[in-house]
């Protein structure tokens, strides 16, 4: 993933809004990026770009190659469905459907097999520890539970570069370690590349590298690493 001299400012009316300009960003294959910060600075903002959800006022930015913005609605419709996998906050699960069919929905949007749509769900739910869980309905699972859902949908149709929003920022310590060794795992196993914006420190610092985005820029946050 690249980012070229990025900037994206909000308009509303004669009002300005400058969230951040003039970002460079590499992020390589296998990497696990951190991108930290206060409250409002643009962690989130950024990500929607990344994930083409949103369109920059200048800069440009590539996925294996390909600009984003060369991109027709339905490519990047394809891109966020088939190249991405989302985490946020809030899990954004159906409540009322159960943690297998939450899981299988981008599969079938993307016109896959209900089949293998449902073993497919079934594996990843087992993967996260929600093998017991399978027929539950997502309303009635502890907030752990689902975020793990969350996960295992984020993964179902084999994304090479996984984006999450505050992941552990609706749970409780003790939930949130479990989700961080997770995390760090699902990255490692399905060999992604992920960015995670987090306030964090513990999920940050397990990162391959920390970034900050303060006063409208990055920069890269030395973390002492000790053996």
């Amino acid at each position: 993933m690249s980012v070229r001299n990025l900037s994206k400012i909000f308009r509303s009316g004669e009002e300005e809004v400058v969230v951040f300009e003039g970002l460079n960003l590499e992020v390589r294959q296998g990497e696990l990026v951190a991108l930290v910060g206060e409250s409002g600075t643009g962690k989130t903002t950024l990500l929607h770009l990344l994930a083409a959800l949103d369109t920059p006022t200048e800069g440009e930015l590539y996925f294996a190659g390909q600009r984003l913005c060369d991109l027709s609605a339905e490519a990047q419709a394809e891109y966020r469905n088939q190249r991405i996998g989302f985490v946020w906050q809030m899990h954004y699960l159906l409540p009322e459907f159960s943690a297998v069919e939450n899981v299988m929905l981008p599969q079938l949007i993307a016109g896959g097999d209900a089949k293998v749509a449902q073993n497919r769900a079934r594996e990843l739910l087992a993967e996260v520890g929600l093998e017991k869980a399978l027929g539950r309905r997502a309303g009635e699972l502890s907030g752990g539970e689902q975020q793990r859902v969350a996960l295992a949908r984020a993964l179902v149709n084999g994304p090479s570069l996984l984006l999450a929003d505050e992941p552990t920022g609706n749970l409780d310590h003790h939930t949130a370690e479990l989700v961080i060794d997770l995390l760090e795992r699902l990255h490692r196993v399905h060999g992604l590349t992920s960015v995670l914006a987090t306030h964090n420190m513990e999920l940050a610092q397990r990162a391959t590298r920390m970034l900050r985005l303060e006063n409208r820029q990055l920069s890269e946050v030395v973390v002492p690493r000790f053996n």
